[in-house]
């Protein structure tokens, strides 16, 4: 009986390299396919129940290993759509259907791939070259917020224009301005003929000057922001601004450095030929340079009326806040100067940020977030169960999907390789043949050890 074992040892041998031989031949065919994991061959020995004494070395079987956590090369492809994964992770995708009228229509469950070759088909869905469906959340253009969580499309439609709500804006305002008639005392206030114009200058914050004193303002202030904002059908309008001193510090009567912002009632006259009007804030400062009025980083512009066109209520967020430190050019230094609206667009190009944000550029130059690629981890990845096309199913022995990137960051313009190395293909199918025809040989030993045993009989 122990030669008949070994031949049917050998034959669990010949098994054993064959399915070795079959995924090597896999690898090898597939070196080239993006994001494609190879099956690696572990062997494990099946041992007869024998006393110790008696114990053979049993017979062999053969079983896939899989490298899902092993990642492949990334190349840049050029195309903006593309993506990999640097880290752990998969895409989540999923199929088209069609219903019982044809009708296509997704498939509801999630299929997990690291295959990134996404490019927009007709209807401006994301799909790679297996014909996988990209999924993530689709970003509203002007909140930034998910609004739906499904397969990712990338639309053509022009976007609307969003009106100006938030000036964004930091500062330094200059401790002693050089300008030739800008007063360090209260004498500014009886630089104006009209009572008006007086009023606005005692750090009220109310009024406006008139064209007539224009100059008289721009003698006796400093530049401010400029900068275009967006009334709500998207038409563009200029905003000029200069800071004025108001009143000076008073130690004894216990005042600080007090500022009023104005800006310039019209878009594209020079400044002396506009009248120009007060926020309706006054900023003060303590003498170390920091702001104490107004208390809060958030100012109200009621009613901001440029070239007859009101505007409507513009938020001025001092963001990192206004400071009023010694400057030797007695200017004002400007930290930053932003503003949330923009005029109607139409898309120019996609850019994937390592975050899976997925950007819209606009023929406005705006930059806007229009969905996130989902990304999901595995407990176990080399679980899952390959299925077809680079795609892989969650199984028990993976774990739930965890949604998120953790440390995965996505590569925009970049698809992964196949982690295939042709050279250690090579040497295992080298290996694998050798075996294969050791266990031919011990076939026909056993072989010939069973005829000389019936010769004998015979």
């Amino acid at each position: 009986m122990d030669v008949f074992s070994a031949l049917q040892t050998a034959v669990s041998g010949l098994k054993a390299q064959s399915f070795s031989l079959n995924n090597i031949s896999g690898n090898i065919a597939n070196s080239q396919t993006t994001g494609f994991k190879r099956v690696d061959t572990g062997f494990v020995d099946m041992i007869p129940d024998r006393d110790a004494r008696h114990q053979s070395s049993g017979s062999v079987a053969a079983y896939s290993e899989l490298t899902n956590s092993i990642q492949g090369n990334t190349v840049a492809t050029g195309v903006s759509t593309n993506m990999a994964l640097n880290g752990q992770g998969f895409f989540a995708v999923r199929k088209k259907t069609s219903d019982a009228t044809g009708n296509e229509t997704f498939a509801t469950g999630n299929l997990y791939t690291r295959r990134g070759d996404f490019s927009p088909d007709k209807d401006g869905y994301l799909v790679n070259g297996a014909g996988s469906y990209l999924i993530g959340d689709s970003l509203d253009p002007v909140t930034g917020q998910t609004i739906g969580n499904g397969p990712i499309k990338i639309s053509n439609a022009i976007i609307p224009a969003k009106p100006t709500t938030t000036i964004t804006y930091s500062a330094n305002l200059p401790k002693s301005p050089v300008t030739a008639n800008v007063s360090t005392t209260h004498g500014l206030l009886s630089a104006f003929s009209d009572g008006t114009d007086a009023r606005v200058m005692t750090g009220t914050g109310t009024g406006s000057v008139s064209q007539a004193n224009a100059q008289t303002l721009i003698d006796s202030s400093v530049a401010g922001p400029a900068l275009t904002i967006y009334t709500s059908s998207g038409a563009p309008v200029s905003v000029q601004t200069r800071w004025a001193k108001v009143a000076a510090a008073d130690t004894a009567a216990g005042t600080s450095d007090t500022w009023n912002l104005f800006y310039a009632d019209k878009a594209s006259v020079a400044g002396n030929l506009t009248s120009w009007s007060n926020i309706g804030q006054s900023f003060a400062f303590s003498a170390s340079g920091q702001m104490t009025v107004p208390t809060s980083n958030s100012v109200p512009i009621n009613n901001m009326t440029i070239d007859g066109v009101n505007v409507g209520r513009i938020n001025l967020d001092l963001g990192s806040g206004l400071t009023q430190y010694a400057s030797a050019s007695g200017t004002v230094t400007t930290n930053d100067l932003k503003q949330n609206g923009y005029a109607s667009g139409t898309l120019n190009s996609v850019d994937v940020g390592d975050n899976g944000v997925i950007t819209g550029k606009y023929s406005n130059g705006s930059l806007i977030g229009l969905a996130r690629v989902e990304v999901a981890q595995f407990v176990n990845p080399d679980g899952l169960k390959a299925d077809s096309l680079g795609n892989y199913q969650q199984t028990v022995a993976s774990g739930e999907a965890i949604s998120g990137l953790k440390d995965t960051t996505v590569v925009g313009a970049n698809i992964e390789q196949s982690n295939t190395d042709i050279a250690a293909e090579f040497s295992k199918m080298i290996v694998t043949q050798q075996a294969y025809s050791a266990n031919t040989r011990v076939m026909s030993t056993a072989q010939t050890m069973i005829s000389d045993l019936l010769n004998v009989i015979r």
